[in-house]
């Protein structure tokens, strides 16, 4: 009995003295952990900085820390889920965020401080930017400020960059105004209005935060949804790669010399799309018929190339059996 209380006893007391080393080793990982909202692509503020700051301090993403979740931010994002076995969604959820906290240090008060002095981040942790991970390197940016968490928490040894310049306001343009009984000139292709989204939270380094680009470019957030609206119109249900390759099909034929070379001009020419015919076009799409254009726009294209698909089960046009097919995905056979 005596012996059990004292293995009891021992046990007790290494354990205290883990924890007490664990908090020594990492003292604001509770405190300084992210909020609970899921951080996404077109999302501002202190989580996406100290998101940024952990998946640099681990070498996986060797852009700015500028507090804004842009294109650079997604890629690094998914390239840690593909890595790491999770969901590659680039969405940033509690999964996500818990491993990140597990496996890097964050000096919220250092990196707080530089981003109101208006210093910016090309290197922050111990990875060097030859190793970083991210979509893009880093090595011909200027290394403005640079930090290893697990350092004394000194005063940065790089020299304090210039307070920014202010820019003088732009002058408001006095309103025109309209003209009287100018009839507009009707619009060509459709236009979708496009989807309301949340502003951000009002944040604390407002001075040092932009706002995220949220489409690619070329193609306006008109464009995206137009596209989005067709591919769940057209494929919902599908496998996700079979949405993808719907939405490459529009992008093939934007690029074609034999189609319009707009995402609208596409979609509603006559005869072109199932869903525009009975009307599906119009049904609100849902986020993964979204993100299957993204992907598309960004280089994906599971069709190989194609420019025109079909539903063998319920085509009525004999001529599309003639065009030379490509592959079939899920229900849809592709075809050039």
């Amino acid at each position: 009995m005596r012996t059990n209380m004292l293995s009891c006893l021992k046990k007790g007391i290494i354990a205290s003295l883990c924890t007490a080393i664990l908090c020594g080793l990492f003292p604001h990982q509770a405190a300084e952990a992210f909020t609970d909202q899921v951080i996404q692509r077109g999302a501002t503020g202190d989580d996406v900085v100290e998101l940024q700051s952990r998946l640099q301090y681990i070498g996986f993403y060797d852009e700015t820390i500028d507090g804004v979740f842009g294109w650079g931010t997604y890629w690094s994002v998914k390239k840690y889920q593909e890595e790491f076995g999770m969901e590659v969604d680039g969405l940033v959820g509690e999964e996500m965020k818990t491993m990140l906290e597990r496996s890097t240090n964050y000096d919220e008060e250092f990196v707080q401080r530089a981003l109101r002095e208006g210093r910016q981040f090309t290197h922050y942790g111990q990875t060097p930017k030859h190793k970083q991970k991210g979509p893009k390197g880093a090595q011909d940016q200027p290394e403005v400020a640079r930090r290893d968490p697990g350092a004394a928490p000194e005063a940065p040894a790089e020299e304090p960059a210039p307070a920014p310049q202010e820019e003088a306001p732009a002058e408001e343009p006095a309103p025109e105004p309209a003209p009287e009984a100018e009839p507009e000139a009707a619009p060509e292709e459709p236009a979708v209005p496009a989807p309301e989204e949340e502003e951000p939270e009002e944040q604390t380094n407002e001075a040092n935060i932009q706002k995220a680009m949220n489409v690619p470019d070329g193609y306006s957030e008109n464009d995206i949804q137009i596209m989005s609206n067709a591919v769940y119109g057209e494929a919902r249900g599908e496998p996700y790669v079979g949405q993808v390759a719907v939405a490459a099909v529009i992008i093939n034929r934007i690029h074609s010399p034999t189609f319009p070379n707009t995402a609208s001009g596409v979609i509603f020419e006559p005869r072109a799309f199932t869903a525009v015919a009975d009307g599906q076009i119009w049904l609100e799409p849902d986020d993964t018929a979204r993100r299957a254009v993204l992907d598309a726009i960004n280089g994906q294209d599971p069709s190989s190339g194609a420019e025109y698909y079909f539903n063998p089960d319920t085509a009525t046009s004999g001529w599309i059996w003639t065009r030379p097919q490509i592959k079939k995905i899920g229900k849809h056979i592709f075809c050039h």
